[in-house]
């Protein structure tokens, strides 16, 4: 079930978790059609669902690009979550490059593999960050300052500044921008993360009010969209820099979440070991 890295592999304040903000699907179908794959895909994906979510793309995804960048885009997510499905993600990701056709698709699937690249190393899995610095730099290279991708590219580049290269004023400027980006282009998700991630920042530096804004932002905007497998992680975050009496009742909530997700993300599952089994609310 399904926001950019983690401390080790790990999404506390100041770790990151997949954001995956993925392209639309273009109108290629009636706009009644679109509208409905997307709700359904988001309902799945907001749940954790990603291969149903993106068995419902697979009939679009042969021929036409931008169903094939996301349809790869939901099962790197999935890798990030769940740190299974490389072979899936691998492939979906292969076939989405040798569709892309224009600047702004090459770019997409840039993105993704530098993310999928990301991932694996992040976790544990196997040390990609050269390749997903050569990925995320041909994806800056491909989209254009305004392509509604580039807010997503800058938030994975802070990902990578924050967590490879243990640089967090480039960090916190690649975030900046992401922020700046996703609330020109209306991505509310992505504002989720980009919260988050300046966020865990400002409690690295001590800023305690700044950092509590934040992580409550994001935590409002995923109960807000319905992105159930993103809030135990913003619960946990917003945790950390609330006060003691408050912190409890987060945490014991979000491990309620976590176990009803079926332990997902995994690598929460270190954070809320020690918290008691909780009753789900009547």
């Amino acid at each position: 079930m399904a926001d950019t890295a983690m401390s080790g592999a790990a999404e506390s304040a100041g770790t990151a978790e997949p954001v995956e903000s993925v392209p639309e699907i273009p109108a290629a179908r009636s706009a009644a059609g679109a509208d409905a794959l997307d709700r359904a895909v988001w309902r799945l994906r907001s749940r954790g669902c990603w291969d149903d979510a993106a068995a419902l793309l697979e009939p679009h995804a042969a021929g036409f690009p931008p169903y094939a960048i996301r349809r790869a885009a939901l099962l790197v997510e999935r890798c990030m979550f769940t740190a299974t499905g490389w072979a899936a993600a691998e492939d979906a990701l292969r076939a989405a490059e040798a569709l892309a056709g224009d600047d702004d698709e090459r770019g997409a699937a840039a993105c993704e593999r530098g993310q999928l690249a990301y991932a694996a190393t992040v976790l544990g899995v196997r040390d990609r960050a050269d390749e997903a610095r050569s990925a995320l730099g041909r994806a800056a290279a491909l989209l254009a300052p305004a392509a509604p991708g580039r807010p997503l590219l800058d938030f994975r580049r802070g990902l990578m500044a924050e967590h490879i290269a243990d640089s967090p004023e480039a960090a916190r400027a690649a975030y900046r921008r992401a922020h700046a980006g996703a609330t020109t282009h209306g991505d509310t998700l992505l504002l989720s993360f980009t919260w988050r991630h300046l966020a865990g920042l400002a409690l690295r530096d001590g800023e305690l009010a700044e950092a509590r804004h934040g992580f409550a932002e994001s935590l409002r905007i995923r109960e807000e969209l319905g992105f159930l497998v993103g809030t135990a992680p913003a619960l946990v975050a917003l945790a950390d820099a609330a006060p003691p009496e408050e912190a409890e009742g987060l945490r014991t909530e979000a491990a309620r979440l976590f176990r009803l997700m079926g332990g997902v993300p995994t690598w929460l599952a270190e954070h809320l070991a020690d918290v008691p089994v909780a009753p789900a609310p009547s």
